[in-house]
């Protein structure tokens, strides 16, 4: 697999839902709905789009971010596509 796909939707009641995915191919399809993706082969961020806002496409960053949350996806791309990982993730905060 090649790429991450991470899609926010919006649900009746307001809030927000998370769908993750990996493909080998993109399609146009995915280009249009995802809101995040990620091309772990060149290391690039193709899209990164929050609630209609375009953020930094900075992968190191973004990849810091994800692998809190999916660490056993983002290390399996990492290898896959002939890269040594060295992102560790950091324990997430739980609110009080």
């Amino acid at each position: 697999m090649r790429y991450l796909l991470i899609t926010y939707y919006r649900k009746a009641d307001g809030k927000i839902d998370e769908s993750t995915a990996v493909a080998k191919n993109l399609k146009p399809n995915d280009i249009q709905t995802c809101s995040v993706i990620l091309d772990f082969k060149k290391l690039q961020v193709v899209k990164a789009h929050m609630n209609g806002v375009s953020v930094p496409k900075d992968f190191n960053k973004i990849v810091e971010y994800y692998i809190q949350h999916y660490e056993n996806i983002i290390k399996r791309l990492f290898a896959e596509n002939g890269y040594e990982v060295d992102y560790k993730s950091a324990p997430v905060e739980e609110s009080k």
